[in-house]
């Protein structure tokens, strides 16, 4: 790498930058730092943090990947895809190791943008996404159910089957006030947010007078809900209903003591490397989840921006951003896509948006700090219910049937491993998984045909004397065994390999290749290969098969070689 490619997107959109386009940022800004403020407490306290974490995590990480990125209108903060790992961190190992394994895997997050891996992960199979995307939905649901009924349950464990058991035991000490919050809650959110905007985009159908006023408050409203969405009406009517109403429901200022509004404080967690290298998992666990997470967001708001971000570019800022932001008390960010998609909805063209959005929540904490001790901890975790709900792509279980058995077993086989086991392992088993099940669909389409007489009339009197085969597809460690079937059947005289149609060569293949030349020459049979070409041609050079082979043994068609087979020759020597 001759020198590192650093330019943040920032830097080109500022030079055609103007007022009006400013005005478009500080309204989406603002927006966007308004619906943060609820989902970043909830991420925390779902977590296993305290909430000003979240917040914290949504001010410095997502000023800095706004600064920094190379997406336009992408919004950092901490997400629901991280609740679990982080909890599950929390419980094994403590506040002070997740802060050094989030800085590790920023480190980790820099070099793989450094050397332009953000397009590698664009190789990871959808259905592998998909699987543990929808198992994390169903753990964060699952996590929410304490605080959703009002269970009395100190601390929960982090495994699947101690969180079902734990629910199960307790489901006794469950609150009857905490489940009308909590339903109230979700209710608010379901209809603001779902109810009410697909009732106004519905044509009227009645009469002229209901479509006209239909039409007009339809976009004013729709615009309404987009700026206030159903988690901060639910947050607000909540919170004035418990305050006034005197409702026995834990609140944060009852189990946290409130958020500090004060600026976040430089922590040095205690450091050791005998605890550093247990962390190497949880570390490429974060880096690898966090690097996923950030380019699908981005790739989807291109789509509807009609921009195409730079993923090395997006890498990095996400590494800097994580190696900074835990020693401030936050916890890992990556990008997030239901802010973004508000952003981008409310008219957002720049990272300004992002950096507005971001000073928007530090001057909550410092004015309003004090309000939110009043805030339900059941109407934050019927918000994460619903982020829950959004974040799964459920209909793909739906329409298992029509898709192909590999996809759909690797599908569920990674939703089931993450639900049930690990979300590191579910990734591991679903790359290994869906790299065999490449291995065997490239194998399957590579095939080798005898070239007929009726093809080649040159052959028509020589069969057994002279072969000739074409080979198909890519020959590598996988489809080796078609030039083992050619070797136990080698002629008399010449064999003639037409390798046109191949289109890989790996150097297992070229070891199999050279086998053949070896047994051919012991044999006393002469080998012919034709139609070498690109990358087939370049590996052969530097795995030494040219070497093997002799030089009048290689010609560029199979034509030529046959014609050349078929002839008076050399002897083998």
């Amino acid at each position: 790498m001759k020198h590192l490619d650093f330019h943040p997107k920032l830097v080109d959109t500022l030079k055609s930058y103007d007022k009006a386009q400013f005005g478009r940022d500080v309204t989406a800004g603002i927006t966007v730092g308004v619906v943060a403020l609820p989902l970043s407490m909830a991420f925390a306290i779902a977590s296993g943090l305290k909430p000003e974490a979240g917040i914290f995590t949504a001010i410095i990480a997502g000023f800095i990947i706004s600064v920094l990125g190379g997406s336009k209108v992408q919004i950092g903060g901490p997400a629901g895809a991280f609740i679990v790992i982080v909890y599950g961190m929390v419980e094994r190992f403590g506040v002070a190791n997740l802060i050094i394994a989030t800085a590790m895997s920023g480190v980790l997050l820099f070099v793989m943008g450094m050397f332009k891996l953000g397009s590698l992960i664009r190789f990871i199979p959808i259905s592998v996404v998909i699987g543990f995307t929808n198992g994390i939905a169903v753990l964060v649901g699952l996590s929410q159910i304490k605080d959703f009924l009002g269970l009395k349950v100190g601390n929960m464990p982090a495994d699947f089957f101690g969180i079902i058991s734990t629910l199960y035991n307790n489901l006794s000490s469950w609150s009857p006030q905490t489940v009308l919050v909590s339903v109230g809650s979700l209710a608010i959110i379901v209809l603001w947010q779902v109810g009410l905007t697909r009732w106004l985009k519905r044509p009227g159908q009645t009469n002229q007078v209901k479509t006209e006023l239909h039409g007009k408050l339809g976009n004013k409203i729709t615009s309404v809900a987009v700026i206030l969405p159903g988690a901060i009406v639910a947050l607000v009517l909540a919170t004035l209903v418990v305050s006034l109403s005197g409702l026995q429901v834990e609140t944060i200022g009852s189990k946290f003591g409130g958020i500090p509004a004060t600026l976040p404080a430089f922590v040095w967690p205690d450091f050791t490397w005998q605890s550093a290298r247990f962390l190497l998992i949880p570390t490429l666990t974060l880096a690898l989840l966090g690097a996923i997470e950030s380019l699908l967001c981005a790739r989807v708001a291109d789509g509807l921006m009609g921009d195409r971000h730079n993923p090395n570019q997006e890498l990095m800022a996400q590494g800097i951003a994580n190696f900074v932001t835990p020693f401030f008390g936050g916890m890992p960010a990556t990008g997030t896509v239901a802010r973004t998609m508000t952003n981008i909805k409310s008219g957002a063209v720049s990272p300004v948006a992002g950096m507005v959005h971001a000073v928007v929540l530090l001057i909550i904490v410092l004015v309003a700090a004090p309000l939110a001790n009043h805030v339900p901890l059941a109407t934050l975790s019927a918000i994460l219910m619903f982020v829950a709900w959004n974040m799964g792509e459920w209909r793909e279980f739906l329409h298992l049937r029509q898709l192909r058995k590999s996809y759909g077993a690797t599908l569920v086989a990674v939703f089931l491993l993450t639900v049930i086991f690990d979300l590191t392992v579910a990734v591991e088993a679903g790359l290994i998984a869906a790299c065999l099940i490449f291995i065997y669909r490239i194998s399957s389409l590579s095939r080798y045909e005898a070239v007929s007489a009726e093809a080649q009339p040159a052959l028509a009197n020589l069969q057994g004397q002279v072969d000739a085969y074409r080979l198909y597809g890519a020959l590598f460690f996988g489809t080796v065994k078609l030039l083992e079937d050619i070797e136990v059947k080698l002629p008399s005289y010449a064999l003639v390999l037409d390798l046109k149609n191949v289109i890989y060569l790996d150097p297992t293949g070229v070891d199999t290749l050279s086998s053949l030349a070896r047994k051919c020459r012991k044999e006393r049979v002469r080998l012919l290969v034709c139609g070498l070409a690109y990358q087939p041609l370049e590996m052969a050079e530097r795995g030494g098969l040219l070497k093997t082979l002799r030089a009048n043994d290689l010609y560029p068609n199979l034509d030529s070689g046959i014609t050349a087979a078929t002839t008076a020759a050399s002897p083998i020597d």
